[in-house]
């Protein structure tokens, strides 16, 4: 059966690489992103493409529509737009409180504010039973160490996944979230990792690798598999080992 999936950050990394793996499936897909150059570069084959902040209501508003009309109902939402504002402009002046509120406000929007939006404006499009929503995580989350704005706005999405699932439950609609370790080939670190840190990342999980796109679009795509149907309201950690069980 195909289904209509809409993913955000959908023009590279674990996005564009989760977006391949629905579309090779024969499903329907949907690439949201802030940049339109990006998104039609990615060339998921057959896939639509749709530039919009998420982080704007009135831009949300517009997504919506967009999927009332191609799509109607949505089978999986997948929330892969984020990041740790390294392609944000930094804040002007030399104040250092302005500094710690743009830093805090650039990632509650990437990470939070553009998941809580885009599944509030999709909500009642959610197939209704069958509906799968997914969000990204970090590891980050847990640990509350390094970018401690990146992870804080990470973590935020776990309880409201909670209650969601709370909520769509009795729709037949699960609600999950992955929690990534160290993934190579992301944006995430912007011009690239210095080698030590490359390293150390590694050295901290257990089968001794970095994680891959790939490995996180496999584990979202079986989150939105008739197999995890009974799977809801979970934290499912994607890192090798590197952060244990919780």
């Amino acid at each position: 059966m195909t289904r209509n999936v809409v993913i955000s950050g959908g023009g590279t990394g674990i996005g564009l690489a989760t977006a391949r793996v629905f579309a090779a499936d024969g499903d329907r897909v949907l690439l949201l992103g802030r940049r339109g150059d990006v998104l039609e570069r990615a060339a998921v084959p057959g896939a639509l493409t749709y530039a919009a902040d998420l982080a704007d209501p009135e831009a949300v508003r517009g997504v919506a529509g967009f999927v009332g009309r191609e799509f109607g109902a949505v089978d999986v939402l997948v929330h892969s737009a984020g990041g740790n504002g390294l392609l944000e402009p930094p804040v002007g002046g030399d104040e250092p409180l302005d500094a710690v509120a743009h830093h805090w406000t650039v990632n509650f929007r990437l990470n939070l504010l553009t998941a809580v939006l885009l599944t509030e404006a999709l909500r009642e499009r959610l197939a209704e039973p069958g509906g799968r929503v997914l969000f990204l995580s970090s590891i980050a989350a847990y640990r509350g160490s390094g970018q401690v704005a990146y992870a804080a706005a990470k973590a935020g999405l776990h309880p409201y996944a909670h209650d969601l699932a709370r909520r769509l439950g009795p729709h037949g609609i699960t609600v999950n979230v992955v929690a990534p370790g160290y993934i190579e080939d992301t944006a995430f670190f912007g011009d690239g990792i210095d080698e030590e840190r490359r390293a150390r990342l590694i050295a901290e999980t257990s089968d001794k690798r970095a994680g891959t796109p790939g490995d996180v679009a496999a584990t979202l795509h079986w989150l939105a598999s008739p197999g995890a149907a009974h799977i809801t309201s979970q934290i499912i950690q994607v890192n090798g080992g590197a952060e244990r069980g919780h």
